[in-house]
């Protein structure tokens, strides 16, 4: 792991959707055969654009790209193939990704920071066949995008432990965008904050009164002379 480029790198994520039902549904057998198949189009399409896996646990991926471009690049590539191939019993499997740039820190165990939680988190606030950007990697695209494909601003989203993003959503092939809401956290409104507040202080109150009692009264409950 001491050898990942460091600098600016793109983080892609992916993620089967739905896996434990389609395992389900499938059963053991047909499941493996849709687990190897979905392996092997993800690792070729972003092995062929200059992707590093760096991990993959369960049904989900997670790349490096050095560049950008080439790491959006290699998400269309993907779902393009999972879309095209023939899946068991004529059933679709739905991925999502998420993309983001940043410049994390490479430690012994690999890249560690902020950017690396973003990535993940863009990633699981999508749903399959999604591919999802950060606002840093919108940026570097500029009006360089893949062939067939179209951006889309979601707007200001409220991500789980990171907060703010501006996420945008890549379309393919005349793809419309996504009419589901992403799975993300709601920020609390200004009353909702204030109420919190005011919750923080009542409890921040009782507790520093209580403990001023405590130690009033002694550790056997008699009051102290």
């Amino acid at each position: 792991m001491s050898q990942l480029p460091g600098g600016t790198v793109t983080f892609v994520f992916t993620d089967i959707e739905g896996s434990t039902r389609l395992l389900q549904e499938l059963g053991d057998e047909a499941y493996g055969q849709v687990s190897g198949d979905h392996r092997r189009l993800v690792r070729e399409t972003f092995g062929a654009r200059g992707g590093t896996e760096i991990d993959t646990q369960g049904d989900a991926f997670f790349f490096s790209f050095p560049r950008a471009r080439d790491a959006v690049a290699a998400a269309v590539d993907a779902q393009r193939a999972l879309r095209d191939h023939e899946w068991p019993e004529g059933r679709i499997l739905s991925v999502r990704m998420g993309v983001h740039t940043g410049e994390p820190h490479v430690g012994e165990e690999g890249y560690l920071g902020l950017d690396v939680v973003r990535a993940a988190r863009i990633s699981a606030a999508g749903h399959g066949g999604q591919i999802l950007i950060s606002e840093t990697t919108r940026a570097l695209l500029g009006n360089q995008l893949p062939d067939g494909v179209a951006v889309h601003d979601l707007g200001q989203q409220h991500l789980k432990d990171v907060q703010h993003e501006h996420i945008y959503e890549l379309t393919i092939d005349g793809r419309d965008v996504s009419t589901k809401p992403l799975k993300t956290d709601a920020p609390a409104s200004r009353e909702e904050d204030i109420a919190k507040k005011f919750e923080d202080r009542i409890t921040a109150f009782v507790h520093d009164k209580l403990e001023k009692a405590f130690e009033e009264r002694g550790p056997w409950g008699s009051q102290r002379e």
